[in-house]
């Protein structure tokens, strides 16, 4: 069984190097669908270190970076092959394919970028902080009391842009010597006012319930997977009420470990197919699309496992319930949203559309989503997320002037006391 595992594991780097060859020579032989510009164009890059399998990290800043790129043009730097492929292949924003550290230096040297964004903590960021005269920024790719988002490697950049209050007391507790209000500049979710995607189904009286379950889990701190505890109930009593619509978008993950979880999965898109054919205006929706926004803003109730999910749907600012484990080694976090959560509990399927209304209806727990909502991410008006990116990064640009200035006349001093030698 050991000597299978390690020629498994064999097999899959060899795949991998397969890969990456396949993907360097792609790159270097194509044109970009979004053309590079030519010297000295850009003004900010968006550093990205990873490969194709973290493109969910990157994919999310493409709208709000468009946005910003009609003041300041935005350029990705990638370094591994398959990522410059899929973000060449998304087109949405122009890609300089740099993957050794002298394709980078070249490029950095030809262009003006004075702000550097970074996505995740790839520890190839450190070849980029060796660039002075610019602004390395932290931006992170989502909101959430993971022990990630406490990472002492915020010290790293010059500024971090964080969501919130939320952010700024977890940060406050685990770093030491951080000045937070120096260092970090909070603008919500900017991603929020640009979710994609087409709805499945024409809009009508029915109240759309999303549910987003996670997959099973791989280890016991991290159970939070619920099709099979809480998924086939909550899925026969929202499809068999006329009043309501289900969106069911599980983890693409789901049931690679557990076969009765997988099972469970399927027993619920067979009851999605059985209900749109008994009734055709129903439209419930088994989701496994690429897009992910539009399930988000268009639900009117989501149901969630603890994962980012949560923390996306609280930017939108519309209520949500969050199944509670039934596994009892799974870790929740007791501070934070999460201990004040509008939980659902197994067993509970009696009275789940009955908790439906009451998280949309109910003026205690509509007040209590409000007071997190804010505490996570400010106002969360339309529009408003993406404003307070533009200020920081308009702030970011004028330190950056005002810096560049007194690095000039501290280099014109210089020059006259050698010629004054």
């Amino acid at each position: 069984m050991i000597a299978i595992a390690d020629a498994r594991k064999v097999l899959a780097l060899v795949r991998k190097v397969v890969d990456n060859r396949r993907a360097v020579g792609e790159v270097r032989r194509r044109r970009p669908s979004v053309p590079l510009a030519g010297r000295h164009h850009y003004r900010i890059a968006l550093y990205f270190a990873d490969g194709d399998v973290n493109m969910y990290q990157v994919r999310q800043w493409y709208r709000p970076l468009q946005r910003i790129a009609e003041s300041w043009p935005v350029v990705v730097l990638s370094r591994n092959p398959t990522g410059a492929r899929a973000i060449m292949d998304d087109g949405a924003l122009p890609v300089a394919f740099v993957p050794t550290v002298a394709d980078l230096e070249r490029y950095v040297a030809e262009q003006d970028i004075r702000v550097v964004l970074y996505v995740n903590q790839n520890t190839r960021n450190f070849q980029m902080f060796r660039y002075g005269h610019r602004w390395h920024v932290f931006i992170n790719h989502g909101e959430s009391d993971k022990m990630y988002m406490t990472t002492n490697q915020f010290k790293a950049y010059d500024y971090a842009l964080i969501a919130g209050d939320a952010a700024r007391a977890r940060l406050s507790r685990v770093l030491w010597s951080y000045d937070l209000d120096s260092r970090t500049i909070a603008i919500g979710r900017p991603q929020a006012d640009h979710f994609t995607g087409d709805l499945p189904y024409v809009p009508d009286e029915r109240i759309v319930v999303l549910y987003a379950p996670t997959w099973e889990g791989d280890r016991p701190s991290a159970l939070y997977g619920s099709i099979r505890s809480h998924g086939v109930a909550l899925a026969e009593a929202i499809l068999a009420s006329p009043a309501h619509r289900l969106i069911y978008r599980p983890h693409p993950r789901s049931g690679v470990v557990d076969a009765e979880y997988g099972a469970a999965h399927r027993r619920i898109v067979a009851a999605i197919a059985a209900a749109n054919a008994a009734d055709r205006s129903a439209q419930h929706v088994f989701d496994d699309g690429p897009d992910l926004g539009w399930q988000l803003s268009a639900s009117d109730v989501a149901i969630l496992d603890i994962s980012a999910m949560v923390y996306d749907r609280l930017a939108t600012g519309k209520p949500l319930l969050v199944t509670r484990p039934v596994a009892a080694e799974a870790t929740v976090d007791t501070g934070g949203y999460l201990s004040d959560a509008e939980w659902l509990d197994a067993g509970e399927s009696a009275r789940m559309l009955v908790d439906i209304e009451r998280v949309r209806t109910d003026p205690t727990a509509v007040s209590r989503l409000e007071h997190w909502v804010r505490h996570y991410f400010g106002d969360t008006t339309p529009g408003a997320s993406s404003a307070r990116f533009h200020d920081a990064i308009a702030r970011l640009m004028v330190e950056w002037e005002r810096w560049h200035a007194v690095t000039v006349e501290v280099l014109d001093e210089d020059d006259d006391e050698v010629e004054d030698d």
